[in-house]
């Protein structure tokens, strides 16, 4: 749809009707900023950067994909409380971007971010490896419960493991934002390869993944827990050397100004305003005219819901005369207001990505526990639970090309119009796919304690759909949430919603350190040893499943009511 608005002389388009329409936002920028030229950029500074994130991603999980057989085998922590703990640590690592996000858009800008998070996350990593090579008490334990390992070497662990969680949301904050700079937005050619380069980009997320959850992963259950730190180390040594090194390639941005300030402005503006009168023509409405405004972003178009907050660019003759329209805690533009507004209506669609999230860190907790107890013996060879994460990351990039070769031009044939499925379309089949995903994990789990009490141990293979399902459920929408969150952020908050819906993963990750915790605790007290003993055998691992898969299908229902709600972004452009 586009509509000349003969009131203000703009062009007003909706994102809705784009080929993709929540990326009609890149489709309509122009050539604003006089410091960058409209010509195409080369690849040096992407190239380092996508190497830059292939390291950092073999580093980070090293670290996490066989941290709670870690904290169980070595360090001798229970079953419930081992996964507590390494949720508690996902949900940091995940939380701290938002934190970066600020200071990078506020006061550091991305490059010095990310070099100041690589240098923390360098030290954390180094003492990690020191922690695991002091000697522990050891691994097989036959005492009930075992001794838990000498102090010195918890505080430096745990001491390197949270420094480790800072420096690596630092690092998530700043760099994919970083790559992104390095493109004209202005630049037709430069557009197609930004996106190639998020592809990109993900691809070498998910080698570092494969890498380390095979080869680090054995290493360090087959050699030594320090060599296979020690690798993961020596990734972050050489990430640091090749982002200094390639320091002149990169291209780098000065910080705008923290969006948070801008969200209380129009909240401070708005209460001040209370007793204006909204007027019935939203052209009248306060928005800076162009030689005011920062033209390195673009102006939105006026909505009419939350109506209340228009007021703070409520236009009075008094404000006028008194020149106060220069202060922007008494009057903001339509553009600020419309900002807050996207946030609130991410935030409920952002509120079921954090129970999606707390279903999907099972992957890294009570799954891996599961396998354990299961038979990891496939012919001669011997498959670390940890592992199959690997397996599961394969299965996404199949799913990827699954979704792209096949159910997107499937739904152009299907629909009469030729569109393909939005967004939010692809959000909701993920939350879709995970109540699934949770059932069948209670139903292996209820298969597989009945065949302990046939004297039998079930194979780890039977773990193999699972991990498929929760695959399609990671395809369709962690990574389109990612990407929506950042296509409906205006330009002034571009790193902080990307921050925003990584929050999503930490959030659910505290959200299911606490209900594991708790669901141990209670059930143990109604009946021990409850559900979740360190002896699985003598739990019901199923039952906490079944309450995942219940907390699903709300999700799901709840999902759909808000997305079915959802207002996409209008941005205006003078023509």
């Amino acid at each position: 749809m586009e509509e000349n608005d003969l009131r203000t002389g703009i062009l007003v388009k909706d994102g809705a009707t784009s080929h993709n329409a929540e990326e009609s936002h890149s489709l309509l920028e122009v050539c604003q900023q006089p410091e960058l030229k409209c010509t195409s950029s080369d690849w040096k500074a992407p190239a380092i950067i996508l190497g830059f994130e292939c390291l950092e991603s073999m580093a980070f999980n090293g670290v996490a994909t066989n941290l709670v057989v870690y904290i169980r085998s070595v360090l001798h922590g229970g079953i419930a409380s081992s996964a507590s703990t390494v949720s508690l640590w996902y949900g940091t690592s995940f939380f701290v971007p938002i934190l970066g996000a600020v200071m990078a858009d506020a006061y550091w800008g991305n490059y010095k971010t990310v070099l100041i998070s690589l240098t923390m996350y360098l030290l954390g990593m180094v003492l990690i490896t020191v922690g695991a090579f002091i000697p522990s008490a050891p691994a097989l334990c036959n005492l009930n419960p075992c001794p838990s390992s000498k102090g010195t070497q918890n505080v430096i662990f745990f001491s390197g493991l949270y420094l480790t969680a800072v420096g690596c949301g630092g690092v998530r904050s700043a760099l994919l934002p970083l790559g992104a700079d390095q493109f004209n937005n202005e630049n037709g050619v430069d557009m197609q390869k930004r996106r190639n380069f998020f592809s990109l980009f993900y691809i070498s997320v998910i080698f570092g993944v494969i890498t380390s959850g095979t080869i680090v992963v054995w290493i360090q259950e087959n050699v030594s827990w320090a060599l296979g730190y020690g690798i993961a180390t020596t990734c972050i040594a050489l990430a640091l050397v090749g982002f200094v090194v390639g320091t002149p390639t990169i291209r780098r941005r000065e910080p705008s100004g923290s969006p948070v300030k801008s969200i209380f402005q129009v909240i401070a503006a708005a209460c001040k305003n209370m007793d204006l009168a909204l007027p019935a023509d939203s052209s009248l409405l306060y928005e800076a005219t162009s030689k005011n405004a920062h033209t390195s972003e673009s102006k939105l178009a006026h909505t009419d819901d939350f109506r209340f907050l228009d007021k703070a660019a409520v236009i009075s003759d008094l404000r006028l005369d008194n020149r106060s329209s220069q202060n922007s805690w008494r009057i903001c533009t339509i553009t600020q207001v419309e900002e807050l507004k996207i946030l609130m209506r991410l935030l409920p669609i952002w509120a079921t990505g954090v129970l999606f999230g707390a279903a999907i860190s099972q992957m890294h907790t009570t799954f891996i526990q599961q396998g354990i107890v299961m038979n990891t013996k496939i012919g001669s060879l011997s498959i670390p639970p940890a592992s199959l994460y690997s397996f599961e990351v394969i299965c996404v990039v199949l799913w990827v090309l699954l979704v792209n070769r096949v159910i997107v031009p499937a739904t152009r044939t299907c629909f009469a119009s030729g569109v393909e499925l939005t967004q939010l379309q692809r959000i909701g089949i993920g939350r879709f796919l995970m109540i699934f995903a949770m059932a069948m994990a209670a139903l292996l789990e209820k298969k597989r304690l009945q065949s302990v009490q046939h004297g039998e141990q079930l194979s780890i293979v039977w773990q193999l759909p699972q991990y498929f399902v929760i695959a399609g459920a990671e395809c369709f929408a962690v990574i389109t949430q990612l990407e929506f969150f950042h296509g409906q952020a205006p330009d002034s908050m571009k790193s902080m919603l990307t921050a925003l819906a990584l929050l999503t993963v930490a959030v659910g990750n505290y959200l299911s350190s606490a209900m594991i915790t708790l669901v141990a605790g209670v059930t143990r007290a109604w009946h021990s040893p409850g559900w979740i003993p360190d002896d699985l055998n003598e739990g019901h691992l199923d039952y906490f499943y079944w309450c995942l898969t219940a907390i699903s299908f709300v999700n799901f229902l709840v999902y759909i009511y808000f997305a079915s709600k959802y207002k996409l972004k209008k941005i205006i452009m003078h023509g």
